[in-house]
């Protein structure tokens, strides 16, 4: 039970969702400028140089094509961010909370047509009978767009809970411990040492 009468989480989970998420937060904020420049780069690649599409493969892709034939890169990607927003979920409250969940709602969905392409490029079967790894909305949409896409709606509610988080009540830091936003003067009553 912490000073203000809310229990909150102890240990691991606790100290990253108070007094390390703001850190913890900037730590998982680099993975997706990371996931971004991956897609940015391909993008790049295929509309601004004219590459064929199997020839475009992003930052890491180019020393080492074996991570986009694999899908080995863009799973790992989709599973850190996962597990990234369910662990950090729960130093946000409120408004900041709801947009949390929101992001994470639609990357577990995310991580759900990754898990498909890398079972594919791993097994040799086929989704749907295609010739190349497919994820179910890529039977519609095409597969650079639609990441860009997936990457978009993610990261819009992302940034939102984090805005909103930063600029939290008194009450809504009270029930997360957090000290994100909080003036450093006052960051420490907050956490409760």
């Amino acid at each position: 039970m912490s000073t203000s009468g809310i229990a909150r989480p102890t240990g691991f989970l606790g100290s990253l969702n108070s007094k390390y998420h703001h850190l913890a937060l900037a730590a998982f904020m680099v993975v997706v400028l990371a996931h971004w420049a991956e897609h940015l780069a391909q993008a790049f690649q295929i509309y601004a140089l004219g590459w064929k599409t199997p020839d475009a493969r992003g930052v890491l892709g180019i020393p080492f094509p074996w991570l986009i034939s694999s899908e080995w890169l863009h799973y790992g990607y989709a599973i850190v961010m996962l597990i990234a927003l369910f662990l950090l979920r729960k130093g946000f409250a409120g408004r900041s909370r709801q947009w949390w969940n929101l992001a994470l709602g639609i990357q577990f969905w995310h991580h759900i047509e990754h898990l498909l392409l890398l079972l594919q490029a791993q097994t040799g079967w086929r989704f749907a009978g295609q010739k190349v790894p497919s994820s179910i909305i890529q039977l519609f949409i095409p597969r650079v767009e639609l990441h860009l896409f997936y990457n978009t709606i993610v990261t819009i509610p992302m940034i939102v809970a984090v805005i909103l988080h930063r600029r939290a009540s008194a009450a809504e830091r009270a029930r997360t411990g957090c000290s994100c936003g909080v003036p450093r003067s006052t960051a420490p009553a907050l956490s409760g040492s």
